[in-house]
């Protein structure tokens, strides 16, 4: 089932938890950019028209070992993400070739 470009956001609420909010990009018209707070505050920008999620070191002015264990870890989840997505298009534009999943998803 397609169901054409979306963005889905959610909030889930389970008696004392913390909240969890969900956002999910499902869309080509969505801008990844970066910004720097001050020259102290790297800032990383994921938003469509409907959401923006801004994922940014852990506060003060300076950045941390964990803040730059983070920025690792975001750089090798998109370089997985870029791989799968070339291969999925290069799978899709090869005529009579099928197309194999698999998952590649890690916790952070």
């Amino acid at each position: 089932m397609n169901l054409g470009p979306y963005t889905h956001i959610s909030l889930s609420m389970y008696g004392q938890d913390k909240p969890q909010l969900h956002v999910s990009f499902h869309t080509p018209a969505m801008r990844v950019g970066t910004l720097l707070v001050k020259q102290v505050r790297p800032v990383l920008c994921l938003e469509t028209s409907e959401a923006c999620v801004m994922i940014s070191t852990t506060g003060g002015d300076r950045v941390t070992d964990q803040d730059v264990n983070l920025a690792r870890q975001i750089v090798e989840a998109a370089t997985r993400y870029l791989a799968d997505c070339e291969r999925l298009h290069a799978d899709r534009s090869a005529p009579g070739q099928a197309t194999t999943a698999t998952t590649t998803d890690t916790a952070a």
